[in-house]
C-alpha cells in the first residue's frame, strides 16, 4: 500500500508550492461535489493531495463546506493520512497569535452539518475518544517546529457553527467552565468523518486571535486575523514540505485509525440498505 498524504487547507492556505507533476483533478463522490478540485502530485518523495476546504476564492462558509464529499473524495484517491490546517482563536494567553496548536481533543458544538457517512439502513459507531492520530500529530508538530513555528503539544478545540464569532459570554464559558484551549469552525465533523473513513487525521490549528475573552483584545479584528493568516501561510507550507520529507513508509497505524470500522457496523448484512452500502464503497469497502 502506498502512502498518500492529504492536506486540507483552511483560511489562508489555498495551495502547496513545489509539487512535482502537479495536476488539479475532479473527483466525483456519491455524497456530492467536494469543495473544489483536488491538487495531486509528489513532494519530498511522498504522494500528495491538496484540497482547499473553502474552495479556491473562499466560497464555502464553515457550515456549507461539503465535509462528507471532501473526506470521501480523498479516500477515493487513496489518502492514508490527513493533515488539517485551519485558523483558530485562542483561549490561552500562552497560545499566542502566530503559534500552532497540535489539537488532540474536540468539543463539537456544530449543529447544522451531516456528521456521519452511515445512517438508517446501515448503522455504525466508531470511537472518537482520541480523535486525532498521535503518531501523525507528533510528526506534524516536529515538522512545524522545523519550520520555525512555536507549537503547543495538545489542546482542546471547540468547534462552533459560525459564521459569527463568539459573544463575550460564550468565550468566557468555553474558556473557564469548559476548559477549551482554542476555537474554530471547521474541524468538526471533519475529524469524525476521517475516523469513519479509517484515515489517520491530525489538526494543526493556527492561532490568529484571542477570541473575545482577553481583556486587552476585547473583539475579534478581522484585519488582524488576515494579517496573521498571511504570515502563517508560508509557515504552513514549510510544515507540509517538512512533513512530506520525513513521513515513513505506510504501515498499520499503531493507534488503529486504519481499522476503526473493524467492529463498528451493527446492521446485519441481510438488513443493510443496498443503496447506502453502494455509496460507502470507498469509505467502508474494506469491511463491507
Amino acid at each position: 500500500m502506498t502512502r498518500l498524504l492529504a492536506i486540507i487547507g483552511g483560511s489562508g492556505v489555498y495551495d502547496i508550492d513545489g509539487l512535482e507533476d502537479a495536476e488539479w483533478r475532479q473527483v466525483d463522490s456519491p455524497f456530492g461535489a467536494p469543495s473544489d478540485e483536488i491538487l495531486t502530485g509528489r513532494l519530498g518523495g511522498t504522494d500528495m493531495a491538496f484540497l482547499p476546504r473553502h474552495g479556491r476564492g473562499h466560497v464555502h462558509t464553515p457550515t456549507t463546506v461539503p465535509y462528507r464529499a471532501n473526506i470521501d473524495a480523498l479516500k477515493r484517491l487513496g489518502a492514508t493520512d490527513i493533515l488539517s490546517v485551519s485558523a483558530c482563536g485562542s483561549f490561552r494567553e500562552e497560545m499566542a497569535p502566530g503559534d500552532f496548536v497540535a489539537v488532540d481533543q474536540f468539543i463539537d458544538r456544530t449543529f447544522a452539518r451531516e456528521k456521519s457517512f452511515f445512517g438508517q439502513g446501515l448503522v455504525a459507531h466508531v470511537s472518537v475518544a482520541h480523535p486525532t492520530c498521535a503518531r501523525l500529530t507528533q510528526a506534524a508538530a516536529a515538522a512545524a517546529r522545523k519550520a520555525g513555528v512555536t507549537v503547543h503539544d495538545g489542546g482542546t478545540y471547540l468547534a462552533m457553527e459560525g459564521p459569527q464569532f463568539s459573544t463575550l459570554a460564550e468565550s468566557r464559558m468555553y474558556r473557564e467552565a469548559w476548559g477549551a484551549d482554542v476555537i474554530g469552525m471547521t474541524n468538526m465533523p471533519e475529524a469524525k468523518l476521517a475516523r469513519e473513513a479509517e484515515i489517520c487525521y491530525v489538526s494543526l490549528a493556527m492561532v490568529t486571535d484571542y477570541d473575545s475573552w482577553h481583556p486587552d483584545h476585547g473583539t475579534v479584528d478581522i484585519s488582524a486575523i488576515v494579517a496573521t493568516l498571511t504570515g502563517n501561510a508560508d509557515k504552513a507550507r514549510a510544515t507540509v514540505r517538512n512533513l512530506a520529507a520525513t513521513l515513513p513508509p505506510v504501515a498499520p497505524c499503531p493507534h488503529g485509525c486504519d481499522r476503526a470500522l473493524d467492529h463498528a457496523i451493527l446492521t446485519a448484512p441481510a438488513a443493510r440498505d443496498p443503496e447506502l452500502a453502494a455509496r460507502l464503497d470507498a469509505v467502508a469497502g474494506r469491511v463491507l
